[in-house]
């Protein structure tokens, strides 16, 4: 069975994980498949008609005038300059989310799927200018090393932290299995060295949690929260165990409905959209459809009995919410099985086809598109939540539950 996914561009969450997480944004993968044996003979010989207006001998001109004439020749890299090549050719179309990868960005963009990183295992935020540790991940390289929540990371290496971005600590602290980083940390007013190995991380994409007003102090009603980081190759097992405790919670009465965390989520497999929503929607429910502009066009419809249909449900999405999580959203509130609090989405509406090439390498090209139930087609307008709430945080600060009034305002209206 082929599997339709979201591409990725970099963007950070709520929290940015340390590893390296490369999120994505917008692409299904239709089928897995690879082109024909050659890439080469594409700039030495004419294997289609079409090319025979196109004259390679400028482009080895080119090539022979770099190798001649080009001052360092030590930067004269020939899998680089031809994998360079390919990557213009790709990019002269003009669609940001049509793209050349080459074999190790094509290996970590199917690994981003699978939840699998190298790096330390820690999430990230900024707090006060200064990158603070929010959670090491349990069982971490970071966790057993002594890391704590709320220690800022003064230094990486004995590189100053000061003044850095989310993205600058990240590039510093992920890092290849086995290989180390000593990071100083400061914990209360101590300042203290840990050396970390950093190993293989597998982050979750399904994590549930039960959430209550946080100005309860006792005897306080609960909510379900279910936080969807993307939808990858194992969102849809973890998903059903999450289903199979709320469903139980709902049914002792333990519970007053179920939030759902698509911020800053920036999609994954189509398959898995669809899954998610069948728990929700009515057997035969369209949860979305393709359009092609050859003429094929596809729904995708609900084709399984739901677990959680007549569960109270808000869905939380901000700017950093794309494709798979707007399918899913959008889906819902078209049904009317959802209300959507937070901020309008990215918008990502055009469909891609993720092929595998000779030596591991990959192209990602757009052939078609998107549409709601209702008939939107949200690219570059996203989806507009019925409560619109922003989340108020001073600059430089990561958002803390304490600060998260969207989230406060989701548990607000299931406890009504």
């Amino acid at each position: 069975m082929s599997k339709k996914l979201t591409n990725y561009f970099f963007i950070f969450s709520l929290f940015i994980f340390v590893f390296g997480v490369g999120f994505k944004l917008g692409e299904y993968k239709t089928k897995k498949s690879s082109l024909p044996n050659q890439i080469a003979p594409l700039i030495t010989s004419e294997p289609k008609q079409k090319l025979k207006e196109v004259d390679f001998n400028l482009f080895w001109d080119t090539w022979n005038k770099l190798e001649e004439k080009f001052i360092d020749k030590k930067k004269l890299d020939r899998k680089k300059m031809f994998y360079g090549a390919i990557k213009g050719m790709v990019a002269s179309l003009g669609d940001p989310y049509t793209f050349f990868l080459t074999p190790d960005e094509n290996k970590q963009s199917k690994n981003d799927l699978e939840g699998k990183f190298e790096g330390i295992g820690a999430q990230l935020g900024l707090k006060d200018n200064r990158v603070i540790v929010v959670a090491p991940l349990k069982d971490s390289p970071a966790e057993k090393a002594g890391v704590r929540a709320g220690d800022f990371i003064n230094k990486v290496d004995g590189k100053d932290t000061k003044d850095w971005t989310l993205t600058q600590a990240v590039s510093q602290i992920r890092g290849p299995k086995g290989t180390k980083v000593t990071l100083t940390l400061q914990r209360d007013k101590k300042e203290f060295d840990l050396t970390i190995i950093r190993d293989e991380i597998k982050v979750k994409s399904v994590e549930l949690s039960f959430e209550h007003k946080k100005d309860c102090q006792k005897d306080c009603l609960q909510v379900a929260y279910v936080k969807i980081n993307q939808f990858g190759d194992n969102t849809n097992d973890e998903w059903d165990k999450a289903v199979f405790e709320i469903k139980n919670q709902w049914q002792k009465k333990q519970i007053k409905g179920l939030i759902l965390d698509l911020r800053d989520n920036p999609g994954g497999y189509l398959e898995s959209a669809v899954y998610l929503a069948s728990d929700f929607l009515p057997f035969g429910a369209m949860v979305v459809k393709q359009e092609s502009t050859t003429g094929f066009n596809q729904q995708y419809k609900v084709i399984r009995q739901p677990n959680l249909i007549g569960i109270p449900l808000v869905i939380l999405i901000n700017k950093g919410s794309a494709s798979a999580s707007e399918i899913l959203a959008g889906a819902l509130r078209d049904h009317k099985k959802a209300i959507l609090v937070g901020e309008k989405s990215f918008g990502k509406g055009s469909v891609q086809e993720a092929l595998d090439l000779k030596e591991g390498a990959g192209l990602h090209v757009t052939v078609a598109k998107w549409i709601l139930p209702n008939g939107d087609w949200i690219n570059s307008k996203g989806i507009e939540p019925q409560i619109k709430i922003e989340n108020n945080v001073k600059e430089g600060d990561t958002i803390t539950r304490e600060d998260d009034q969207q989230l406060e305002k989701a548990i607000e209206i299931l406890l009504k």
